[in-house]
């Protein structure tokens, strides 16, 4: 019976946390309605959310919405997945090898600063205005986070967990594995949640530049038609799916280091 009621008292908790998060949004949107209905903001540029609603729904009703979606989050999965093995891979040799790392150093430097829509341009005329540009760019921009994090987790090992693996007898690939990794993993995921948010930035952009689907162009494809609504059915759209994917990694980052608080 007292089980019975834990599990209620958690379920309720989690309910009441997802009222209080979803009252604000709500309350502004039931706001900005009443401004619209009311014309204090003007229909052609500011549309109220009951005709975004509409134009939602009638890009639902095209089949045309879920096909915009879906041409996103898989140029987003290719670029980031590519991203994260690179950033990965040269961010733990580079922390564990004062070498790689030193050598690295000043191309880090360099073309760290540099956004990644600003190579957009460079990878058209590279690679053309296909699929492999748009991959390019999420992978430029979801690697560099993920790098970064990657050598400041592994750097930041304890010294003293270190001598303690050593006292013990330790080799180097047992003390990578059960003290350093497990140390670096809540950078490692803050670079991953880092990577996957530049990676949905740049995708949008990227089609918005040079692409016949995807959110981007819908977002563009509504200013040239000039029909707001779509656009803020694209940018509602990039916030949502953005909210939805950082839960999820952030999930999974509770999953993996259950050892830390959460």
């Amino acid at each position: 019976m007292g089980n019975k009621k834990s599990i209620w008292k958690s379920w309720a908790g989690q309910i009441f946390k997802i009222a209080v998060s979803a009252a604000f949004p709500l309350l502004l949107i039931m706001v900005w309605q009443i401004l619209s209905d009311r014309n204090m903001v003007s229909q052609s540029v500011f549309p109220g959310p009951r005709r975004i609603a509409q134009g939602f729904a009638g890009l639902i009703i095209k089949g045309t919405y879920s096909r915009h979606v879906l041409a996103s989050l898989s140029r987003v999965l290719r670029g980031y997945v590519l991203g994260c093995i690179g950033g990965l891979t040269i961010g733990t040799l580079a922390a564990l090898s004062p070498w790689i790392n030193q050598s690295i150093l000043a191309l880090v430097g360099i073309f760290r600063p540099i956004p990644a829509i600003a190579y957009i341009p460079l990878l058209i005329l590279w690679l053309g205005i296909g699929e492999e540009s748009k991959v390019a760019v999420i992978t430029i921009g979801s690697f560099w986070p993920v790098l970064l994090n990657t050598i400041h987790g592994i750097k930041s090992t304890d010294p003293k967990l270190m001598e303690v693996g050593k006292v013990f007898e330790k080799n180097y690939g047992q003390m990578l594995w059960k003290i350093v990794l497990p140390q670096a993993m809540p950078s490692i995921f803050t670079g991953l949640r880092l990577g996957i948010s530049s990676a949905w930035t740049c995708v949008v952009t990227s089609e918005m530049i040079a692409a016949s689907r995807g959110i981007g162009f819908l977002i563009s494809y509504g200013r040239e038609l000039a029909q707001p609504n779509l656009m803020f059915v694209g940018i509602a759209s990039i916030g949502i799916i953005g909210l939805i994917i950082d839960t999820v990694v952030l999930h999974l980052q509770q999953r993996v280091i259950y050892w830390t608080d959460k």
